[in-house]
């Protein structure tokens, strides 16, 4: 009695129990206690109890900091909950541990982890394996709240519930249970179910844990004294959950921005949104590709899962500058196009001149049958001759003009000197003469190459001007830090020729090099631009060896996208029949029905 009483007292004197149990050890040790009825070896058991409890203690405590920071650390959502129960589990020696988290709208709970480790049971988390169970319903179809199973009345509750053996409980439904035992040979018995809630007192979900076990591996009830613990475990789950859900949540939102952005640019045109969309795919090939690459120039290129998520947000934006860029502009499918293509303008010229020589045609023929002493027969016959000749001529060039409207790789002197030539025939309306094309329209159906003027190819190049304005403002984190330089160089060249910064050599990143590559070759074998058809594989191969040779391209990537058979593999998926021919790089000689399973 003395010294529960003294413990009592230095209880009373200070709350803190570590301390209450130290002043009593010390007094058992100095024999403040005599008493020569009891047995000193008491004294000495009691003493024993109370370190072996304290160091108990200490270890607990120091287990739940090293879990704490280990949850903390761990950013991974499966990987975090999987971590949560095998710590519950071997910090109360259970056999079994299942968690449940709460669904978005807090109706149900979802089955996340489940593990026995006497079965090897492994269901959800890393495992690769789903759980077969439906969520735990928290309300019913009567509309009443789900207290029939105990997890969801612990959801509900935020109650802590420990059962001894669940095949003696009463008020909850444990078929569910009973049947998974029966099903195994396995037998449940002992149950801890907790609530884990997060910083601001809500419950995210529920940590089950089952059958805990002694030294013997014998099935024994939870201790009570482990039960405050086990809730500090779970309070500290719940917090680090939270956290990676947010951080799952923050990611998906910056996801959905990214793609919002080409939907945006997807209203305006669809050839640039499906060209952002193949970007995207070929830079991540790519670059999952050269970072598990394990020998040649490759074998030392590592990224991180930072740098890959970096690298394929950067291909995503790299054109988010075009969202400013005019549709006509954008999509400029001939050389006359603007808001309409108006090559139909110059046709509709020529209807006119066509109409003037027919007309001059008729006048003539009416002349000579006015004059009875000519004749009219070989006359109209050298007249007819001739008509037709200039109307061929005049059907031929507008044929020409059609053909050259078109754009292509290249325009030549002879083609541009005829073009000049044209541009002087006259037509008439109200009875003034004006030039067949006007200087603008002699000035586009000039461009050397593609379809447009060196004015619209400066508005296009400064797509890349603003979508490196456009993603320096955004606040990224620092592992998203190089974004903005890795999306706005995939026009430079390892030259120095390209824009808009004209970056060579050591100065354009690896990350940079990829995005360019994918661009270049989307861009040559896309099959829906508006202003040419997609190249065949051969043709977009050959032109990959060119900027290489021109050193506008990494020669070293484009030799690994061909060699590895990405190249291929990209090719079954988003190329047209028509396009996937066989081809030749730096001699060799690939068949791309040798790639068809990849």
């Amino acid at each position: 009695m003395q010294i529960l009483d003294e413990g009592r007292k230095i209880y009373s004197e200070d709350a803190s129990t570590d301390k209450m149990l130290h002043k009593l050890n010390n007094k058992l040790k100095n024999s403040y206690f005599n008493n020569e009825i009891v047995d000193p070896k008491l004294f000495k058991l009691i003493s024993d109890e109370i370190n072996t409890f304290k160091d108990n203690r200490v270890s607990f405590e120091n287990k739940l900091i090293q879990i704490g920071q280990a949850l903390s650390a761990e950013k991974n959502l499966d990987a975090l909950l999987e971590m949560i129960v095998i710590e519950a589990m071997n910090f109360t020696s259970a056999d079994g541990g299942t968690i449940y988290v709460m669904n978005n709208d807090e109706t149900a709970l979802e089955f996340k982890i489940m593990l026995t480790n006497s079965l090897g049971f492994h269901l959800g988390g890393t495992s690769s394996k789903k759980i077969p169970f439906p969520p735990v319903q928290l309300i019913d179809s009567e509309g009443k709240k789900n207290d029939k199973q105990v997890s969801a009345h612990v959801a509900l509750t935020g109650e802590t519930i420990k059962f001894d053996d669940v095949y003696e409980v009463s008020g909850f439904d444990f078929q569910g249970t009973k049947k998974f035992d029966l099903s195994t040979g396995y037998r449940s018995k002992s149950m801890l179910v907790i609530a884990m809630k997060n910083h601001d007192e809500e419950v995210i979900g529920v940590l089950q844990l089952l059958n805990a076990k002694n030294a013997k591996n014998e099935t024994i009830p939870f201790p009570k004294s482990i039960q405050a613990l086990v809730e500090s475990l779970a309070s500290q789950a719940a917090i680090a959950i939270t956290n990676a859900m947010l951080l799952e949540d923050l990611k998906e939102l910056l996801d959905s921005f990214i793609k919002s952005i080409a939907v945006a640019i997807d209203d305006k045109t669809p050839y640039t949104a499906g060209h952002i969309q193949r970007v995207a795919e070929l830079t991540v090939m790519l670059a999952d590709g050269l970072n598990s690459a394990s020998g040649g120039v490759w074998k030392d290129f590592h990224l991180n899962p930072d740098e890959e998520k970096e690298i394929k947000i950067a291909a995503w934006m790299h054109d988010i500058g075009k969202i400013s860029t005019p549709v006509h502009v954008m999509d400029k499918a001939t050389k006359l196009e603007t808001k309409y293509d108006r090559i139909q303008e110059v046709s509709l010229r020529f209807e006119v001149m066509k109409r003037d020589l027919e007309i001059e045609l008729l006048k003539k023929k009416l002349d000579i049958h006015k004059n009875v002493d000519v004749d009219c027969n070989n006359k109209f016959s050298e007249l007819q001759k001739d008509y037709e000749t200039k109307l061929n001529s005049l059907k031929e060039d507008n044929r020409f003009l059609i053909t050259a409207n078109t754009g292509g790789e290249f325009t030549s002197d002879k083609d541009i000197s005829k073009i000049d030539e044209i541009s002087q025939y006259k037509y008439c309306v109200k009875e003034e003469e004006k030039p067949l094309l006007d200087d603008d329209e002699k000035m586009n159906l000039s461009i050397r190459k593609g379809t447009l003027n060196d004015e619209e190819r400066k508005v296009i190049q400064n797509h890349v001007n603003l979508t490196i304005k456009m993603l320096k403002e955004l606040p990224w984190p620092r592992k998203m830090s190089r974004v903005t330089e890795f999306a706005g160089a995939h026009h430079e060249t390892l030259v120095g020729t390209g824009y808009p910064l004209g970056l060579k050599g050591d100065d354009l990143a690896v990350q940079s090099r990829i995005i360019a590559v994918a661009d270049v070759f989307e861009a040559l074998s896309a099959p829906d631009r508006p202003y040419k058809k997609g190249k065949k594989l051969s043709e977009s191969v050959k032109i990959l060896g060119f900027m290489v040779k021109d050193q506008h391209l990494d020669a070293d990537i484009v030799k690994y996208f061909i060699e590895s058979g990405l190249i291929c593999e990209y090719a079954w998926k988003e190329l047209g029949e028509n396009q996937r021919d066989d081809f030749t790089y730096d001699g060799i000689k690939y068949k791309i029905n040798d790639w068809y399973k990849i």
